[in-house]
């Protein structure tokens, strides 16, 4: 790795990025969070007066701050969206094999995706299982090669081999729906092995009903051509093996142990009928500037990400039906004006600009920041980084941090450096296989060749913070229960800003770009 960032001395960054942090008990961090976790935020649903009304707190936060406009319009850069609702009541779904039709009940056993594009309003399409589909031939690992997918249902599988690093693995998951609509698959069934569950099935089927988004410009679309996406109930996998002389449960102990699993033609075709309604809205983007310091660098941006957007009213769960996202993710909004402000009052003023993106619709597929890093309001190519926050939970404390990406570009060699500093050692993504890598904004930037960073709380897997962490997901993650009554420990996270930002003043006074590994996969995409 190369050492790009010796342009400011690691004594004089161990002495500067504590005193940010000296005193903040994270009271002030945790102020927004309430402020944008409130019920009266409604969950800031993207296009939802709700989500409005939070944007219009940021903007406020960023005029008190003195940060100047960058977006389009003032501190706003609109997107435009198709809403799709998948209709469940009036939508179905059938195994149809050599003794007849057994049908699956939508959504309690098959949830439809609305996302990437319209959904096909009917499908019956043999079906073929096409192991953790993943189209790496890069590497020598292609799970669909010598299989037939036009007209097809591809069902794949979750996991992968542990020869390819979680970064690539996530990366295939992610492009798999674009690349088998191009081959002509009809859609994608994606199955989890029961031990790689993350949200109970049952909380999946209660998210089952809320609105997806796509691209109105159908040029910036995942799918041009109708594709429909799905999710099968773990528990009733199984039965989608018979006739094909396979069963699930040794399919899922293969995946399981990340052995190899073989892909093969299903006894069954899947008949479904989709039943969905769409509306077009729009939702901004928010965008502000900290100008820089030095004549030259200042043209340079580097680019700070958080999502706004939250899953709005939903559901009820125990009488509850604002899924508030107070982690997930105004904590990360909160964390990026508490690291502004860090900024502005640092004695080491950033060189280059910070570009600071409050994106929306990240939970409906990373819409906004996808749309901000192809069609930027800066020229793309000024922009040499991007340093994304994204429910870091302040949930047990911070002794280590897993800056995601760490290992693709030389900005993990600014991270070691801030941590070696701060004593603050790096952690690897403890689960690889959960896909964080293409789960946020940064993965946005990275598509088009840019550097990225994803910060999160370190922890190791077989540990107490593990299973912590694995409970907060199982139990309140995208749940009306991720609220500001939770607990919380507000100075774990004021640490993490400051880590944050002295990274920051890093990236925005190196002498040098960052530049991605000569090893890295993504190392393609650079433009």
């Amino acid at each position: 790795m190369r050492a790009l960032f010796s342009a400011l001395p690691l004594l004089s960054l161990a002495l500067s990025a504590p005193v940010l942090a000296q005193g903040d008990d994270g009271a002030a961090w945790w102020a927004h969070v309430q402020i944008l976790a409130d019920d009266a935020m409604e969950g800031r649903g993207t296009g939802t007066p709700g989500y409005d009304r939070a944007a219009d707190y940021v903007i406020g936060q960023f005029k008190a701050l003195g940060l100047k406009p960058a977006g389009v319009d003032g501190y706003k850069q609109p997107v435009d969206f198709v809403e799709q609702r998948i209709q469940s009541d009036r939508s179905s779904a059938a195994l149809v094999g050599p003794e007849g039709e057994a049908p699956l009940a939508v959504p309690g056993d098959l949830i439809f995706s609305g996302g990437g594009g319209p959904v096909p309003e009917s499908i019956d399409a043999p079906m073929v299982f096409a192991g953790y589909g993943l189209h790496l031939p890069e590497v020598g690992h292609d799970d669909f090669a010598g299989l037939d997918l036009k007209g097809k249902m591809v069902v794949v599988l979750s996991g992968g081999p542990t020869t390819i690093s979680g970064a690539l693995k996530s990366h295939a998951r992610s492009e798999r729906a674009q690349w088998l609509a191009a081959q002509g698959a009809v859609g994608m069934i994606t199955l989890v092995t029961p031990k790689q569950v993350e949200i109970p099935w049952t909380r999946r089927v209660a998210l089952a009903g809320a609105p997806a988004l796509y691209y109105r410009d159908a040029a910036l679309r995942e799918t041009r051509t109708p594709f429909l996406g799905a999710q099968l109930d773990p528990a009733k996998s199984d039965p989608l093996f018979a006739g094909s002389g396979q069963d699930f449960a040794t399919i899922a102990a293969a995946a399981d142990a990340s052995a190899p699993v073989a892909s093969f033609p299903l006894a069954f075709r899947l008949k479904a009928q989709v039943d969905a309604t769409r509306r077009d809205l729009s939702s901004p983007n928010l965008v502000a500037v900290l100008p820089g310091s030095d004549t030259k660098l200042r043209n340079d941006y580097v680019v700070m990400s958080a999502h706004l957007d939250g899953y709005g009213i939903g559901t009820p769960m125990k009488g509850d039906a604002i899924y508030n996202g107070a982690f997930d993710n105004a904590s990360g909004v909160a964390s990026l004006l508490e690291i502004a402000k860090a900024l502005k009052a640092s004695k080491v003023k950033p060189k280059r600009s910070i570009l600071f993106a409050i994106v929306t619709a990240e939970e409906k597929g990373l819409l906004g920041s996808r749309y901000f890093a192809r069609r930027p309001t800066v020229p793309q190519k000024s922009i040499v980084a991007n340093l994304n926050f994204d429910m870091a939970l302040p949930i047990f404390p911070l002794t280590s941090v897993t800056p995601v990406g760490y290992d693709q570009s030389s900005l993990g060699g600014v991270a070691q450096a801030v941590s070696a500093a701060m004593n603050l050692p790096i952690t690897p993504d403890p689960f690889p296989d959960r896909n964080v890598f293409i789960r946020s904004d940064q993965y946005a930037f990275i598509r088009e060749g840019i550097p990225a960073l994803f910060f999160k709380y370190g922890f190791k897997a077989g540990t107490p913070e593990a299973e912590t962490e694995k409970a907060w997901r199982a139990n309140l993650y995208h749940s009306p229960f991720d609220d500001v009554d939770q607990p919380v420990m507000p100075a774990e996270t004021a640490k993490l800003n400051a880590y944050v930002t002295a990274v920051t003043l890093q990236v925005a006074n190196a002498a040098e770009r960052p530049t991605w590994n000569e090893d890295s996969f993504f190392k393609r995409f650079e433009k």
